[in-house]
C-alpha cells in the first residue's frame, strides 16, 4: 500500500470514528408497571432483581423520583412533559370503554425524536386512549407499535373486560354491564397467533427484533418498553417463583416472580443491544409508573399508602439511568435531587440534541445536566395533581385561598401539602409480615373528616408527623401555589363509556371504535 492509499484508508477511518462519535445516542425506556417502592433489590427487597440492581449500579439512582398514583396521568406526563391539569387527564384513568385519550395537539417525546432522526418504537401497555385511530401510537409519533391500547391484560389470553357506566361511571342505568375482548395488536392488526406466551416472553422478544432491525439502520433509536409486570392479574410461569421460599405471601411470591421474568427480560434485552453492536451508546432509563399494591403482593414499605393514593407509597418510586456514556465519576451514584416524570420529555430531547420549542410551555424541566454531571436538580416544586372531579372531603379551611375540601398535593422544597381525600393513608408492611401501625382513615363520607396535611418528605417520608397546625404559615404558602396552578388548569376530561366501544361490534378486539 502505497502513502496515498494509506492517507486515503486514514481518512476514512477518522470519518467513521467521528461519526460514531457524533452519532446520537439510542434511548430506551423501560417502564414497569404498579412495581412497589420496595420491590427491587437494592431498596432492601427481599424479592432479587440482580440484573436490574447491576445496570442501576452503574448508573444513577434516582432516590428523590415522583411519578402520578395510577397509570394513565405518568403516561401522559412522561410523553408530553405536561402536568395532568394541563392536558384534562387529572381524574383516575383513561378506561378501554371511554372516548378519549391524550389530546392530540400535544406532540409526545417520540414525535420530538421522530423529527430528529430517530426511529421510534412502542412496545407493551399504551393506555393513553384509543377510541380513535390519531389517539394511537402509530399516529403519536411511533414508527412502530406491538402491545396492547387498554390498560391491562390476561399476561397470557390478551383478553381485557371493562364494566360500563353512564353519567361519569356513576349510573346505574348501565351499571354491571361488562364487555370482554382481546387486547394484542402488532401495528394496527390483531394478533391471534400469541394466545399462551408469557407477555414479558412477547415483549422482550419483540424489543430484541426492533433491536436487531435497529442495528441494521443509519440513525439512531428510541424504544418505549412498557412491561405490564407486575400489575394484575398475578400470573407468571411456575419456573419463576416455585423455587422461592423466603416469602410466606402466596400473591407476593408469585408477584416476585413476575418481576424476576422482567428481570430477565431486560438481561435479555442489554445482551441483545450488546450483541448488535448499540450498547456503549445507548441511554437506558427505567421507572415504575406508580406505587403497587399489596393486596396483589407489592410493597411500597417504609412509605405510607398505596397506587391510586396521593401519599408517597402511591408516588415516590423507583427510577434510575444507566449508560457505557457516562463518566466514571458519575457512575454509580444515588441522586437525592428532585425529580418528576414529567421532566423526562425535556431531559430525553435533551440526551438526543434536539429543541424543545418554547411555545410548549412544559411544566417538566431538564434533568440531564444532573444526571449526567451531578449537578443540582433545577426543580424546585412539583405539582402532584389537583382533582375536582373527586368526591369532596371535610370542611374547607380558607374561603380566600384554595378549597381544602378538593383532592390535590403539592410539594415545595421540602414541604408537602395534601387536601381533600388522599386516599388510603395506612403503612403497610411487605406482605407476609404481621405486626405493623395501623391509623384509623376517615371516610370521606364523614363531614368532620380531616382534609388537610403537611410534611416534610426531606425528614419524614414516612409521613408519620403532620405539621400543617404548628405551621400555618406553610400552610397557606402552598395552598396559595394550587390556586394558582388551579387557575391554569383545563377542565377534567372524563366522559361516560361508549356502548359502541364493545368488543363484539370491533371485531372482538379493544380498538379504535369511532371514525374520523
Amino acid at each position: 500500500m502505497n502513502s496515498l492509499e494509506k492517507a486515503i484508508v486514514f481518512l476514512v477511518l477518522l470519518t467513521q470514528a467521528y461519526g460514531a462519535v457524533q452519532r446520537k445516542p439510542n434511548i430506551v425506556v423501560i417502564l414497569s408497571d404498579d412495581q412497589g417502592f420496595h420491590d427491587i433489590g437494592y431498596h432492601g427487597s427481599e424479592i432479587a432483581t440482580p440484573h436490574l440492581d447491576q445496570l442501576a449500579a452503574a448508573g444513577v439512582k434516582l432516590e428523590n423520583y415522583y411519578v402520578q398514583p395510577v397509570c394513565s396521568p405518568t403516561r401522559s406526563q412522561l410523553m408530553t412533559g405536561r402536568y395532568q391539569i394541563h392536558t384534562g387527564l387529572q381524574h383516575r384513568i383513561i378506561r378501554p370503554s371511554q372516548p378519549y385519550g391524550l389530546p392530540l395537539q400535544y406532540p409526545t417525546i417520540a414525535d420530538l425524536l421522530h423529527d430528529n432522526g430517530y426511529s421510534t418504537h412502542a412496545i407493551g401497555k399504551w393506555h393513553l386512549g384509543f377510541y380513535k385511530k390519531e389517539y394511537t401510537p402509530l399516529f403519536r409519533g411511533f414508527d412502530t407499535f406491538y402491545g396492547i391500547l387498554p390498560g391491562a391484560s390476561d399476561h397470557y389470553t390478551y383478553e381485557q373486560c371493562d364494566v360500563f357506566r353512564g353519567k361519569n361511571n356513576m349510573s346505574e342505568s348501565l351499571d354491571k354491564v361488562t364487555f370482554c375482548g382481546n387486547t394484542l395488536l402488532d401495528m394496527d392488526q390483531p394478533v391471534i397467533d400469541a394466545n399462551g406466551t408469557f407477555s414479558t416472553h412477547l415483549y422482550t422478544k419483540k424489543a430484541i427484533e426492533v433491536v436487531e432491525k435497529a442495528a441494521q439502520l443509519d440513525k439512531p433509536m428510541f424504544m418505549y418498553l412498557s412491561y405490564q409486570v407486575p400489575h394484575s392479574p398475578i400470573q407468571a410461569p411456575e419456573h419463576y417463583y416455585i423455587n422461592i421460599t423466603n416469602i410466606v405471601n402466596q400473591n407476593r411470591t408469585i408477584y416476585a416472580g413476575m418481576l424476576a421474568s422482567m428481570d430477565e427480560g431486560v438481561r435479555n434485552l442489554t445482551d441483545a443491544l450488546k450483541q448488535n453492536g448499540l450498547w456503549n451508546n445507548t441511554i437506558l432509563i427505567f421507572s415504575s409508573d406508580n406505587g403497587g399494591r399489596p393486596s396483589f403482593g407489592a410493597s411500597n414499605w417504609p412509605l405510607r399508602g398505596v397506587k391510586s393514593t396521593l401519599w408517597e407509597g402511591g408516588i415516590r418510586t423507583i427510577g434510575f439511568v444507566t449508560s457505557p456514556l457516562f463518566s466514571p465519576e458519575q457512575s454509580g451514584k444515588s441522586s437525592t435531587e428532585l425529580m418528576h416524570v414529567s421532566d423526562w420529555f425535556p431531559t430525553i430531547a435533551d440526551m438526543a440534541g434536539a429543541t424543545v420549542n418554547s411555545s410548549l410551555d412544559l411544566d417538566g424541566v431538564s434533568q440531564w445536566e444532573m444526571i449526567k454531571e451531578g449537578k443540582p436538580s433545577t426543580r424546585k416544586e412539583i405539582l402532584h395533581n389537583i382533582d375536582i372531579l373527586s368526591p369532596a372531603q371535610g370542611t374547607r379551611f380558607y374561603n380566600d385561598t384554595f378549597d381544602t375540601r378538593i383532592r390535590a398535593a403539592i410539594r415545595v422544597g421540602n414541604y408537602k401539602l395534601i387536601t381533600g381525600d388522599p386516599g388510603d393513608g395506612d403503612w403497610y408492611p411487605i406482605p407476609g409480615i404481621t405486626n405493623y401501625i395501623k391509623k384509623a382513615f376517615h371516610s370521606k363520607f364523614d363531614p368532620n373528616a380531616k382534609n388537610l396535611w403537611l410534611f416534610d418528605v426531606a425528614q419524614d417520608p414516612e409521613e408519620t408527623t403532620d405539621l400543617s397546625a404548628s405551621m400555618p404559615k406553610v400552610v397557606r404558602k402552598l395552598l396559595d401555589k394550587l390556586s394558582k396552578y388551579n387557575a391554569t388548569a383545563l377542565p377534567p376530561w372524563y366522559p361516560d363509556s361508549d356502548p359502541n366501544s364493545d368488543p363484539p361490534l370491533n371485531g372482538n378486539m379493544w380498538q379504535p371504535w369511532v371514525q374520523s
